[in-house]
C-alpha cells in the first residue's frame, strides 16, 4: 500500500506536505467525490472484510467503492500514513423507525486533531447525509455545507450529528411518494463518543450486517457517490440524481426505475464502479431513505 496510488484513485494532485486543515478538506472532499459508498460486495457473492489490505485492493486498486468499516478505515490509514493525529472512534446510527439510536456501534467514523482542534471525518456514510468536509468538534455550532446545515451535539459523554436539510423538489411527480424520501428537514444521523476504537472492534458487527436477515444492508443493494452538485444514489432498481440548490433553498430530485438489464451500464457510467461478479438487486419494504 502507498499513498501516491490512493491520491491517483482520488485524483488529488496537491501538496501533502502541510498537515493543516485545508489539506485535510481536499483530499476528504476528493474521496468523497471519486469513491462512492455502496455495498454491492453483499449482493454479489462477496465477503466484506476489515483487513486493510484487502480494502485498500478493492477500493483503490479496483476501483471499487464500500460502507465505512472499508472507506473510514481506508481513510484513516491514509490520514496516519500523512502524519495526522488520527483517532478511530465507533458511532451508533439513528432509527428513524424506532426514534432511537441502535443499541451498537455499526459505523466507523475518525477524529482528527489539527493545531490542538478535533474534528471528525466522515468519508462513507453516503446520500445526503455525507458531509463533504471534516467537522469541526464544537457543540451546537452550525456547519453548513453542501448537503445542508450539519451541528454537532455534546450531552455528557454522547455527541450527536444533526443535519438540516433543505426542502425537497420533484422533476417527476410520482418522486414525490416514493419511500426513499426523508421528508424530515432536520434530523439526527448518528451519536458517538470519543473513546478510542481498534479495528478488532468492528468485527462482529462487520460480519452481523453483511449476513443478518434484518439488516439494512442485506435488504438494500446501495451505491451513492458525491457530484460536485449533489449526489447520485442506486437503491435496489431505483436510480436517482439529487441537485443542491441552496439560493433557491431546495434539493431537485429526478428518480427513475431502471431494468436489471440496465444496472451494469448504470454503476459503470454514473458511479465508475466495475463489477467483477454479477450483482442480484434488492430493495426490500425496510425503511431507508436517501
Amino acid at each position: 500500500m502507498n499513498l501516491e496510488e490512493y491520491f491517483k484513485r482520488i485524483g488529488f494532485q496537491g501538496s501533502y506536505e502541510a498537515l493543516d486543515l485545508p489539506t485535510l478538506k481536499m483530499i476528504h472532499k476528493r474521496h468523497v467525490m471519486s469513491i462512492p459508498f455502496e455495498n454491492l460486495s453483499i449482493h454479489c457473492g462477496e465477503r466484506i472484510t476489515t483487513d486493510l489490505q484487502v480494502i485498500f485492493d478493492k477500493v483503490v486498486r479496483g476501483r471499487r467503492g464500500g460502507w465505512c468499516m472499508e472507506n473510514n478505515l481506508l481513510f484513516g490509514w491514509v490520514l496516519r500514513e500523512m502524519g495526522y493525529d488520527t483517532t478511530t472512534l465507533g458511532a451508533r446510527v439513528f432509527s428513524a423507525s424506532s426514534q432511537d439510536f441502535f443499541p451498537y456501534e455499526s459505523h466507523l467514523i475518525n477524529k482528527v486533531i489539527i493545531d490542538g482542534k478535533p474534528h471528525i471525518a466522515d468519508v462513507s456514510f453516503g446520500m445526503s447525509s455525507q458531509v463533504w468536509e471534516p467537522l469541526e468538534l464544537i457543540s451546537g455550532k452550525d456547519q453548513p455545507q453542501a448537503a445542508g446545515i450539519f451541528r454537532l451535539i455534546e450531552k455528557g459523554d454522547v455527541w450527536m450529528l444533526e443535519k438540516t436539510a433543505r426542502k425537497p423538489e420533484f422533476l417527476n411527480p410520482e418522486c414525490a411518494k416514493s419511500s426513499l424520501i426523508n421528508r424530515n428537514l432536520t434530523r439526527l444521523v448518528y451519536c458517538f463518543s470519543l473513546s478510542p476504537r481498534q479495528v478488532e472492534d468492528f468485527s462482529d458487527i462487520n460480519h452481523k450486517l453483511q449476513t443478518t436477515p434484518t439488516s439494512l444492508f442485506t435488504n438494500k443493494s446501495i451505491c451513492s457517490l458525491q457530484t460536485a452538485t449533489g449526489f447520485k444514489g442506486l437503491v435496489g432498481w431505483t436510480y436517482s440524481e439529487v441537485t443542491y440548490k441552496p439560493e433557491e433553498g431546495v434539493d431537485v430530485f429526478s428518480m427513475r426505475d431502471i431494468t436489471e438489464e440496465e444496472i451494469e451500464e448504470v454503476l459503470r457510467e454514473q458511479f465508475n464502479v466495475v463489477l467483477q461478479n454479477k450483482v442480484q438487486p434488492v430493495s426490500t419494504k425496510l425503511s431507508y431513505t436517501m
